[in-house]
């Protein structure tokens, strides 16, 4: 019987994000030159972006130096192996999707839902970097539907690059967009609350991939960052209009961390909230 990836001495894993066709691992390996590469299995269609550490990867697909920036490719099923001759760890976040979930995305994102990876790895490149980026910023404080959705967009980029195939840029159909509409509304009037992407799916009458494409295309945005902006304007409003504590307008809004929502309030407003509020007019 092989091991599996939790089994391992040297491989420590910390779940980032879940649903139930979908996860996002951080896994750290501390093997070096004097451990004997294990033959482990995907057990899942497995995306691993590399962002720390070197190591080489022998699959079906062939054997491949993988490095910070690049990508990890396995089919599900398939077993391999990763040694370390040259240097000891590596740290990599680990997508795994359910084969059904990874066909709906193929079949838009590469032309076929019979997809599989033909190479071990995607090399580090130019226009994969600001996914790359907030992959490894999803690490620092992941919510569950910004999860799913950078896992999906992650697979839809690497099916459109091995492919050549780019997705759709056709515009939503009235019968989407007042879908669309009635979903917009339902996360502004829920938005201090428990949001989650089954249920707006659900709402939208789609599966959760169309959902989200048909939601990008149509808004822009990502059910997430229109989540996150309809919460955060209504906290620079408490701010600037009443005095209640920081800490219960960003949980009446919707943050369960304060820390997390003090930083979010930074990175888009420029300053603190307490410096938000001093400076209203």
């Amino acid at each position: 019987m092989k091991p599996s990836i939790e089994a391992l001495p040297t491989i420590s894993t910390r779940a980032i994000a879940e649903g139930a066709d979908w996860s996002i691992r951080d896994v750290v390996c501390r093997a070096g030159p004097q451990d004997r590469p294990y033959e482990e299995r995907h057990s899942r269609v497995s995306i691993a972006a590399v962002v720390a550490g070197s190591f080489h990867y022998r699959g079906e697909n062939g054997n491949a130096l993988l490095y910070p920036g690049s990508l990890l490719l396995g089919n599900q099923g398939t077993c391999f192996e990763c040694g370390h001759q040259h240097g000891t760890g590596d740290r990599c976040i680990a997508f795994h999707f359910a084969p059904a979930l990874f066909a709906e995305i193929s079949a838009s994102a590469a032309g076929s839902h019979r997809f599989r990876f033909t190479a071990a790895m995607v090399p580090a490149m130019p226009e994969l970097l600001p996914t790359l980026v907030e992959i490894e910023a999803l690490t620092e404080g992941a919510r569950a539907m910004a999860g799913e959705a950078l896992a999906i967009r992650l697979a839809e980029r690497v099916g459109e690059t091995m492919s050549g195939v780019r997705a759709s840029g056709a515009k939503p159909s009235p019968g989407d967009e007042r879908r669309i509409s009635a979903v917009l509304r339902y996360i502004e009037q829920h938005a201090d609350g428990a949001v989650d992407l089954d249920r707006l799916a659900a709402m939208a009458a789609m599966s959760k991939y169309h959902f989200l494409r048909v939601f990008r295309r149509t808004t822009g945005l990502t059910p997430y960052k229109f989540l996150l902006g309809a919460r955060m304007r209504r906290a620079a409003v408490k701010l600037r209009t009443s005095r209640l504590p920081v800490s219960q307008i960003a949980y009446d809004a919707g943050f369960g961390d304060l820390s997390t929502f003090n930083n979010r309030f930074r990175d888009l407003f420029g300053s603190s909230p307490s410096r938000f509020r001093a400076a209203r007019a």
